[in-house]
């Protein structure tokens, strides 16, 4: 990921993910990202195409996650 896809909050991890269209994309998307190890919660937002991550896990497995989910990490 490059650091234009990642910042980091005082909330957690935020990235930028492209697809989501619906409550339940949203939905599909914190399902798969709270599956990956050291992820303790999630918000997505496809208004803004913004996912939180709060925890402390590797930013490869996320991007994994999202991309096994049918989703795009911008960056």
């Amino acid at each position: 990921m490059t650091e234009e896809s990642v910042s980091y909050t005082g909330m957690g991890i935020q990235i930028t993910v492209k697809g989501m269209t619906c409550d339940g994309c949203e939905q599909t998307v914190q399902e798969a990202l709270e599956g990956v190890a050291g992820v303790e919660d999630t918000t997505a937002d496809r208004t803004s195409d913004l996912v939180t991550i709060d925890g402390d896990a590797a930013l490869d497995d996320l991007r994994q996650a999202v991309e096994d989910a049918g989703y795009i990490v911008v960056g």
